[in-house]
C-alpha cells in the first residue's frame, strides 16, 4: 500500500446543512454533489474531503447509525495557515459561517498558535500557523 490519503469522508446527518457551512459559509467549492447524499470538496492537490449521509455510510458499513457518533469521536481536521491573524480570520469567518468555537485562538506551548470551531455534526477543525511547518514546490512536508 502507498503511504499517501485521497478522501476524508465524514458521516453528516444533514447534507444540505453541512453543504450551507462548507459552501455557503465558508466559500468552499464542490467538485460533485448529489443532493441530500454526498458532496465532494477537494481540498488539496488530489485529496477530497466528502461530506456523506451518515444514514448511507451506516449501510455502507453495515451498521447502526447510531454507532457513527462524531460528537466523541477522537479526530481533528486541521487547516494550516500562514500567520496568527490568519488563524483569527478563519475561525471568525467559521463562526459567522455558524459554527461553534470550541477553544479561541491562542498562543500554544508548542510555538504556534491555533483555535479550534465544531462544524455542524461536531468534527473539530484546528486552524493553525505552525512557525515551523513548510510545503516545499512538490508538496514534501517540513515539521
Amino acid at each position: 500500500m502507498q503511504q499517501q490519503l485521497n478522501f476524508i469522508t465524514l458521516g453528516v446527518r444533514d447534507v444540505a446543512r453541512s453543504r450551507s457551512f462548507y459552501v455557503d459559509g465558508l466559500g468552499w467549492t464542490p467538485r460533485l454533489e448529489v443532493p441530500a447524499e454526498v458532496i465532494f470538496l477537494q481540498v488539496n492537490h488530489g485529496l477530497v474531503l466528502s461530506l456523506w449521509s451518515r444514514a448511507q455510510m451506516a449501510a455502507e458499513l453495515g451498521v447502526s447509525e447510531d454507532k457513527l457518533q462524531a460528537d466523541t469521536s477522537p479526530l481533528t481536521l486541521s487547516h494550516n495557515v500562514g500567520s496568527p491573524g490568519e488563524v483569527d480570520a478563519v475561525v471568525r469567518q467559521a463562526r459567522e459561517a455558524g459554527a461553534d468555537v470550541v477553544h479561541p485562538p491562542r498562543q500554544q506551548a508548542w510555538g504556534g498558535y491555533s483555535g479550534y470551531f465544531a462544524d455542524p455534526d461536531g468534527f473539530r477543525w484546528e486552524v493553525a500557523f505552525n512557525p515551523t511547518w513548510a510545503v516545499d514546490d512538490a508538496g514534501n512536508v517540513t515539521v
